[in-house]
């Protein structure tokens, strides 16, 4: 967004949409939240509160959605994110945290971690016993794991660098570790997975992926690459596979995600910054130098306005 890679950036941007804090105000007809919790704000602020989706619980998919950031809100302003010393949102948006769920390692949750648990519920991918692949450890992928392993799925990262298959089984938990361009471990795993969790936002070849499924797999992409993937179809006949795709949670949901989270202690991985480095973190962050996401502490080192 703050390149405009997806084509749909408008300035001035105040990014952030994993934004956890303390409740400092509450309107006169606020129910859910008093001055003092816990809260977080996730990637959406807004709905239309009328169709299928807003009726379903899944705001996420309304055609009206509002970003958290970058976008027109109802009154139309431009919505602004958590790089910001306070932040105002409807409380139909708004979470409640577990108090014994860390606000920095938790953060990333609101986007990364309800990212993932959807689909891994939506599409069934929580039986016990299951055969699951997450494919890239990074930002999504390392909390893809810790909730699939919460779930008691078998798990095996997939991986383009052989240096992570340490950190994916001893430090993750992952049962498995495949490097994705070694012929010969993906061919020794064909036909293995009922399904995959791809949150590679890079430009990459779907078909080994789609091999590795058992015959009615699904691969579900949850990564954004700003080109169009080649999509090979033989290989999704050849067994009643599915590519699917996902997108955030509804408000409902997420809650249902934190509270999860808090229930199994499952945090994001994460390196607290001070506001002031933001532009460093952001060039770390293009050479993959960060295990796996920054937080930034804006509470102590942003002052306010």
């Amino acid at each position: 967004m703050v390149k405009n890679e997806w084509g749909s950036s408008t300035y001035p941007l105040v990014p952030g949409h994993e934004i956890v804090g303390i409740v400092t105000e509450v309107g006169s007809k606020v129910e859910k939240f008093k001055v003092g919790d816990k809260v977080g704000v996730g990637c959406m602020v807004g709905a239309c509160h009328s169709c299928d989706s807003c009726a379903d619980d899944l705001e996420n998919y309304c055609p009206k959605i509002i970003l958290t950031y970058g976008a027109t809100y109802y009154d139309g302003t431009t919505t602004h994110g958590g790089y910001s010393d306070v932040m105002i949102a409807e409380e139909r948006y708004v979470v409640r945290f577990p108090d014994n769920l860390p606000l920095d390692a938790g953060a990333p949750l609101l986007c990364a971690g309800i990212t993932v648990y959807s689909p891994l519920q939506h599409f069934g991918f929580t039986k016990p016993g299951m055969h699951i692949g997450v494919v890239g450890l990074g930002g999504l992928g390392h909390v893809a794991v810790k909730f699939a392993k919460a779930f008691g799925v078998k798990v095996t990262v997939i991986s383009t660098s052989p240096s992570k298959k340490k950190e994916a089984t001893e430090h993750l938990g992952a049962d498995s570790f495949l490097v994705s361009r070694d012929p010969d471990q993906m061919q020794a795993a064909m036909g293995t997975m009922d399904g995959i969790i791809d949150t590679v936002s890079a430009v990459h070849p779907l078909f080994p992926l789609i091999g590795l499924l058992k015959s009615h797999g699904k691969l579900v992409m949850v990564g954004a690459p700003d080109r169009p993937l080649e999509l090979p179809i033989f290989p999704l006949l050849m067994g009643r596979k599915i590519v699917a795709g996902s997108c955030i949670g509804g408000m409902k949901e997420t809650q249902e995600m934190i509270d999860f989270a808090g229930k199994h202690n499952i945090t994001a991985d994460v390196e607290v910054i001070s506001i002031d480095y933001v532009n460093t973190a952001m060039e770390r962050l293009r050479k993959a130098d960060v295990r796996y996401r920054f937080v930034i502490d804006i509470g102590n080192t942003l002052k306010a306005a």
